[in-house]
């Protein structure tokens, strides 16, 4: 009897012990099998074609910055060419290279036949004649130098523009518009170019009328550095709505009439670093150095000396520096406006920043402008009166740029 339930126990208990062990077999089979199609998947995953919402669209935000960090590059080389040209008017260098070519003037003279052979045709023209008959072979070299840096800065700003757009236009970084904007900007350089040499040439030419001092068109002048400052201005509004975002500002009736005013404010900018093309010219800087008053007149008696009237705005150095001092100021008065009215407004960080800067340095510029009328415009100060009004010019986008609306 026992040893038949002692059996009976033992069949049971084995035959239990069989369906567990056949169970978990069953259990690591399934698993096993998970596991195998797990694998399967990952490496389906790894090795096959990225799915469409991984795949990177061009342009985008980064390539948007690099492309904007490329255009601000450019203008702060438009300003160098900038400087440089002021730098080159204010030493009277800008005649000394009387002959135009693209690549064979990009080296200068070598040994001293080659120079005096340069020399020898810088004589040949009005302003040796006149203005430097005494000049030897050293002196000549300096503004030779300096006409020649100028150049080849000039060349340095194309090689700046065209290279990186070639190479930005091929890797697809550039969307529709911004690729005529670019050619736009590049072929503005290349016309930046022909217009200096058409400038100075105007310095080359015999006028057997006059006895003046030789000297550029200061028509051809404010051309070209006009047409420098179009450039900056383009490169670098460009350069700041690719990187900096729009702030998100809710539209009002006050702040359609800050972005007007701002407007304005940046057109007067404009205008007033025009206006200085044409003091830089005639020489307008040497008439009356005295201020507030010209000599000891508000406004001085030959400021109308030429007829036709209108032919004074631009020829009578008298009058063009009147001009200038009554741009210079109104400027000053619109920034002071604008900065007066944006404090009584809610505005972003960095809008508050711009339009402070840019009244600061509209008070910088006064005093650098004073300064180089008093002391009868020594070199130094008056090239950093110049640059003053690109860095006016430069706060005043940057405020642009701040306020502009949000694209749709």
């Amino acid at each position: 009897m026992l040893l038949s339930k002692l059996r009976t126990t033992i069949f049971c208990g084995c035959r239990h012990a069989g369906k567990g062990f056949q169970q978990n077999s069953h259990q690591r089979l399934q698993l096993r099998q998970w596991l195998v199609r797990r694998n399967q998947s990952s490496i389906t995953v790894e090795a096959g074609p990225p799915s469409t919402p991984a795949a990177v669209s061009v342009p985008n935000a980064a390539t948007n910055r690099i492309v904007g960090r490329w255009l601000l590059g450019c203008s702060g080389l438009v300003v160098g060419a900038v400087v440089l040209g002021g730098v080159t008017r204010l030493t009277e260098s800008g005649l000394s290279m009387v002959d135009w070519h693209l690549v064979r003037e990009m080296k200068p003279p070598q040994s001293e036949a080659e120079w005096e052979a340069e020399f020898s045709k810088y004589k040949q023209f009005p302003e040796f004649k006149i203005l430097n008959h005494e000049m030897n072979l050293p002196e000549f070299k300096f503004i030779f130098y300096m006409e020649w840096g100028h150049r080849m800065w000039g060349r340095l700003v194309g090689l700046a523009y065209i290279l990186p757009a070639a190479y930005f236009w091929k890797k697809g970084y550039f969307t529709r518009s911004m690729k005529g904007k670019v050619l736009g900007l590049c072929g503005f350089v290349f016309f930046q170019g022909l217009l200096g040499w058409y400038m100075v040439k105007s310095g080359l030419e015999e006028k057997s009328e006059s006895h003046d001092v030789p000297r550029v068109s200061q028509y051809r002048l404010c051309a070209h550095l006009g047409s420098a400052l179009v450039l900056y201005c383009a490169s670098l509004w460009t350069g700041f709505t690719l990187m900096l975002p729009a702030n998100k500002m809710a539209d009002s009736k006050r702040l359609m009439q800050l972005r007007r005013f701002a407007k304005g404010t940046g057109g007067l900018v404009f205008l007033t670093a025009l206006s200085g093309a044409f003091v830089a010219g005639l020489d307008a800087g040497l008439v009356y150095n005295s201020f507030p008053k010209m000599a000891d007149k508000w406004i001085p008696d030959d400021i109308l000396a030429f007829n036709p009237a209108l032919k004074n705005i631009f020829e009578n150095p008298t009058t063009v520096q009147f001009d200038h001092r009554i741009l210079g100021i109104g400027s000053l008065t619109a920034i002071t406006g604008l900065y007066l009215f944006s404090r009584r407004m809610m505005l972003p960080r960095r809008a508050k920043i711009a339009i402070g800067l840019l009244a600061a340095m509209a008070y910088t510029q006064v005093a650098l402008g004073i300064s180089t009328l008093l002391l009868y415009v020594p070199t130094p100060l008056a090239a950093t009166h110049q640059s003053g009004s690109v860095a006016l010019l430069t706060f005043a986008i940057w405020v642009l740029a701040e306020l502009r609306k949000m694209p749709k």
